[in-house]
């Protein structure tokens, strides 16, 4: 058998660290309102509407929480 050695030397730190969202609610309360809205327009007309006031609601929250996490961001990321 062959004999294997590391001679590498260790690797360098990395230059910009990665930023991951956190975890958020918000997709499937979008998810949610729309499909109450789409069941709305078979079934009843005021599901429709419940459905796209849900969705507006949870998508200005969601941008809303992306913006301040956005703004929490180093300048130079």
């Amino acid at each position: 058998m062959a004999e294997v050695r590391v001679t590498d030397p260790e690797a360098d730190e990395p230059g910009e660290s990665i930023h991951l969202p956190g975890p958020s609610f918000q997709p499937v309360v979008v998810a949610f309102g729309l499909t109450l809205a789409v069941v709305g327009v078979v079934l009843y007309p005021i599901l429709s509407v419940i459905g796209l006031i849900i969705t507006v609601i949870a998508v200005v929250s969601w941008i809303r929480d992306t913006r301040r996490e956005m703004s929490e961001l180093p300048l130079d990321h």
